[in-house]
Order: C-alpha cells, then structure tokens, then sequence
C-alpha cells in the first residue's frame, strides 16, 4: 500500500500563488507515475497535471498550463504542485495520486492511490 499525505491548500485572491505537496510514504516503489486532480463542488474529478518517475516528462490540462508546474523530489518521496495566477475556477479540493505504471494517466479510474485531498480557494 502507498499513502498520500497533500499539503499547501488555503485561501488566496485571485492572481496569487500556492504551492501543494504531498508525501509519498509505505511502498513508495508502487508510487511511479504521480500527479494531481482537482474536484469542484457538483463536478467530476478532473485531471490537473501529472510527472513521470524520473520527472523528466510532464503533463498539464490544458486549463493550468503555462500557471502550475509539477515536480518531484524521490529522495524525499514527494511530489510538489506550484500554483501561480490563480483564478476562482481553480477553486476546488486537490487530491494527489500515484500509479504503479510508469505511465501517467489523466483518467482518475487508472488510479491506484489517492490522498486525502487539500482545499484550494481562490478568492475573486
């Protein structure tokens, strides 16, 4: 089993900045492709970005690109979600989640682990 701790979330007025991280603990091996997914009130879960093993590719919805950078530190087991210009439309719970598959994936059924989740409020 793989447990995902997030970190980071609060309030912010539009056009800040925050950063999430997660701690990846237990059998951080079955963690290989990590990223994040956010979820607003009455919506699906939708994928925000994701970062292979190395973290050498990533991977960005096309909402947040060009705003939010995700990088990973495996020494540490964590994974980090830089938030930069943030819009109200990016309120929403940001969870973590890990695949066992080197492969990232934006479809939240191909998930093997989630987090907790962190709420994220961007404030107009």
């Amino acid at each position: 089993q793989v447990q995902l701790v997030e970190s980071g979330g609060g309030l912010v007025q539009a056009g800040g900045s925050l950063r999430l991280s997660c701690a990846a603990s237990g059998r951080t091996f079955d963690a290989r492709a990590m990223g994040w997914f956010r979820q607003a009130p009455g919506k699906e879960r939708e994928f925000v970005a994701a970062v292979t093993w190395s973290g050498g590719t990533t991977y960005y919805a096309d909402s947040v690109k060009g705003r939010f950078t995700i990088s990973r530190d495996n020494a540490k087991n964590t994974v980090f979600l830089q938030m930069n210009s943030l819009k109200p439309e990016d309120t929403a719970v940001y969870y973590c989640a890990a695949r066992g598959s080197g492969i990232p994936s934006s479809n939240p059924h191909e998930i093997d682990y989630w987090g907790q989740g962190t709420q994220v409020t961007v404030s107009s």
